[in-house]
C-alpha cells in the first residue's frame, strides 16, 4: 500500500481500517489533482485484501473549504473549472464519477467547514461525522453560478428534495447539530474526537464480512454512479455559462469581502 496519493496520505490502522487523510492544511482546497489522487488511492483500496472500510479526514482547520477562489484574477485554483466549452465534460466532475464507483465503505470525519465541492466529497461517503464546529455549505448561488460535484442528486439523496433546495435556494450554513437532525450527518460529537468516532465506525463495519460488505454497497448504491454522472453532465454545462457572467465576479467580490452581491442578472 502507498503511503502517499499526493496529498492523500495513507495510513494502514488496526481491524481492516484504512485512514485516508487530505493534507492541505489549513482550509483543504480541492482541486482536479486532488479529486484524481483521491480517485486513485480508492482504486487501489478497492484490490487491497487488508482494507474493508475507508476513513476519510483532513489535516487542518477546515475538512475541504471547497475550491479556493482568492487568486489574484479570481480564477479556482488547481483546474476546477476546467472544461473548455459547455459540451465539454468537466475534467474534476469525472474524478468525482469515478470516486463514487469505488467498493469499500467510507466514513467521513468532517471538522469545520465542508463548503461547495467540499461538501461534495462529504456527500460521497457512506457515512459523516460531526462535531460542533463543522459547517456544510452549498453556496454557489452567492458565488452566482450552481452546485456541482453531483450534489444535485447526493444532497437530496440524503435528506430530502425540500430540504436540499432549501440550502441550495439560499447557500445558508448548516451546522452540525442541524446536519444530524436532518440526515446529512450519522454521529455527532466533540471536534476532538470526530476522528476517533469515524475509526470506532469504520472499524465496527469492517468486522464484518467483506465479500458481503462489497455486495451490499453495490445494492444500496446501485445507479448512483451512472446517476451523478447525469447529474455532473449538467452541473458542469450550467456552471460553464454561469462562470462567464458579470454575476459571478460579482459574487466572488461580495464573498470576499464578506457583503451581500449587489446581482444584476448579467
Amino acid at each position: 500500500m502507498k503511503e502517499h496519493y499526493g496529498d492523500i496520505k495513507v495510513t494502514q490502522l488496526s481491524g481492516f481500517v484504512v485512514q485516508c487523510e487530505i493534507d492541505r492544511p489549513p482550509n483543504n482546497f480541492f482541486d482536479l489533482t486532488l479529486i484524481r489522487d483521491m480517485a486513485d488511492c480508492f482504486d487501489d483500496l478497492d484490490k487491497d485484501l487488508n482494507c474493508r472500510a475507508i476513513v476519510l479526514c483532513a489535516n487542518g482547520k477546515h475538512f475541504c473549504a471547497g475550491a479556493n477562489f482568492s487568486t489574484p484574477d479570481q480564477t479556482a485554483e488547481g483546474d476546477v473549472l476546467a472544461a473548455e466549452s459547455a459540451d465539454q465534460r468537466n475534467p474534476i466532475y469525472q474524478e468525482a464519477v469515478r470516486l463514487f464507483g469505488n467498493k469499500k465503505p467510507v466514513v467521513a470525519a468532517v471538522q469545520g467547514a465542508a463548503v461547495g465541492g467540499g461538501l461534495g466529497v462529504a456527500m460521497m461517503a457512506d457515512f459523516r461525522v460531526v462535531c460542533e464546529n463543522t459547517r456544510f455549505t452549498a453556496n454557489f448561488v452567492k458565488l452566482g453560478f450552481t452546485p456541482g460535484f453531483g450534489l444535485t442528486h447526493t444532497l437530496p439523496r440524503a435528506i430530502g428534495v425540500q430540504k436540499s433546495h432549501l440550502m441550495f435556494y439560499t447557500g445558508r450554513r448548516l451546522n452540525g447539530e442541524t446536519a444530524l437532525e436532518w440526515g446529512a450527518a450519522d454521529i455527532y460529537t466533540t471536534a476532538e474526537n470526530v476522528r476517533d468516532r469515524a475509526i470506532e465506525l469504520a472499524r465496527e463495519i469492517a468486522e464484518n464480512a467483506p465479500l458481503a460488505l462489497i455486495s451490499l454497497r453495490e445494492q444500496l448504491r446501485a445507479g448512483l454512479q451512472e446517476a451523478v454522472q447525469k447529474a455532473t453532465d449538467i452541473e458542469g454545462r450550467e456552471q460553464f455559462w454561469l462562470t462567464r457572467t458579470e454575476d459571478h465576479s460579482e459574487g466572488l467580490n461580495a464573498v470576499s469581502e464578506r457583503r451581500t452581491g449587489n446581482f444584476k442578472g448579467s
